[in-house]
């Protein structure tokens, strides 16, 4: 009787410890799942816009990109295929789309959905994925899961990148493009991106530095979009491609770096001579419309560009956050249109077109020609053309 209570403790036992040891390899999982998925088990250790020092594979084969511009930014850098799965928005099917990485990259619709956009993820899901991620990259870290709760509740690794922009943020941008190009293997393409961006700012610059002040034309956007369409009085005080080519932006603000409301009574007073239109704002086909209200305000009907038909639409560029390929063509618009001297040698579509090619194209003018087209089309009204206003 004594040694069979002595042969049951002791299966007991064994059965704990059996226990405790796989118990103790599930709670291993973050170092596991580096180790594992990388192949050779080779790492890196990068440093994040959070300044969280995090440990990847080095040149991972999976990734996904969480968030806003995420999967822009693997674009720009011709990693893309290493996605295996993406947010809800790629998925959609949608009357308007205005994103050249996404046009370039129709196969995007057709991956597994790791969460809901603008970064909101479900953890659940990115751990069903196969092949599962080796590396997570998170724009805007402080939408949905923080980046270091998405790690430990997944056990792969999270860089936090934050977007940037070309006029306030760009050091935030190049750093974003840098340390993507780091982790996946992308370093010389990263800095062809940084060279192209600097590269193009400046001959936008050197074409109109020179321009007189007293020569320059007055201007104003309206229907900037944000999160959505947006009505007239929807502008930006550091619109880009004004601020590019140097031009007279009457709702310049420096102390307003984002997009804002203003108010009418500071566009009658503004009164520009020329008017442009962000043609995201035609989604709204309704009287929020910024060209309705153009068309139908009478004292909007006032102003000189309304009157002269000095009012023309162009390429929106905020949509799912800056789409900065759309920003440098529209400023090259705006350049051949307040100083067509300066710009008599850019034909337009020739330049959206190797823009469009090397951002999201690989290379493939064919590809940033579509791109381009699709982006002209892309509303009711063609870009890039007066509005009937």
């Amino acid at each position: 009787m004594q040694k069979n209570r002595h042969m049951i403790l002791a299966i007991s036992i064994i059965t704990m410890l059996i226990f405790i040891t796989f118990s103790a390899g599930c709670m291993e999982r973050p170092s596991t799942a580096i180790n594992a998925q990388s192949g050779t088990g080779e790492t890196i250790t990068v440093t994040d816009a959070l300044g969280r020092t995090v440990e990847v594979p080095k040149s991972p084969e999976h990734v996904i990109c969480s968030g806003s511009g995420a999967l822009r930014y693997l674009t720009y850098l011709e990693a893309q295929e290493r996605i295996v799965a993406v947010d809800s928005i790629e998925a959609q099917q949608s009357k308007y789309d205005a994103r050249p990485y996404a046009l370039a990259n129709p196969q995007f619709k057709d991956y597994p959905v790791f969460g809901e956009f603008r970064g909101n993820d479900d953890p659940e899901k990115i751990l069903m994925l196969d092949p599962q991620p080796q590396v997570i990259f998170k724009m805007y870290s402080t939408a949905g899961y923080d980046p270091a709760e998405l790690q430990k509740k997944t056990g792969i690794p999270v860089i936090a990148l934050n977007y940037g922009d070309m006029v306030n943020n760009k050091a935030d941008m190049y750093q974003s493009l840098r340390i993507m190009g780091e982790v996946m293997g992308k370093e010389n393409r990263a800095e062809e991106l940084v060279s192209f961006f600097e590269a193009t700012i400046a001959d936008l610059n050197e074409r109109t530095a020179d321009v007189p002040e007293e020569e320059k034309i007055t201007c104003y956007v309206g229907g900037i979009a944000r999160s959505g369409p947006h009505g007239f009085q929807s502008t930006e005080p550091t619109y880009p491609p004004f601020h590019f080519v140097n031009a007279k932006n009457v709702a310049y603000d420096p102390k307003n770096l984002s997009t804002a409301e203003v108010a009418k009574e500071s566009i009658l007073g503004w009164d520009p001579q020329v008017i442009f239109v962000d043609l995201s704002t035609t989604q709204s086909e309704d009287k929020s419309s910024a060209l309705y209200q153009l068309q139908n305000d009478n004292s909007y009907r006032q102003l000189r560009a309304v009157k002269s038909g000095e009012v023309y639409g162009v390429l929106p560029y905020n949509w799912y956050t800056q789409n900065q390929g759309s920003v440098l063509v529209d400023a090259y618009f705006a350049g051949k249109l307040l100083y067509p001297d300066r710009f008599e040698d850019v034909v337009l579509e020739d330049k959206a077109t190797e823009i469009y090619t090397f951002l999201v194209g690989r290379g493939d003018e064919d590809v940033g020609r579509n791109v381009y087209d699709n982006m002209l089309n892309a509303f009711s009204i063609p870009a890039f053309t007066k509005l009937e206003v």
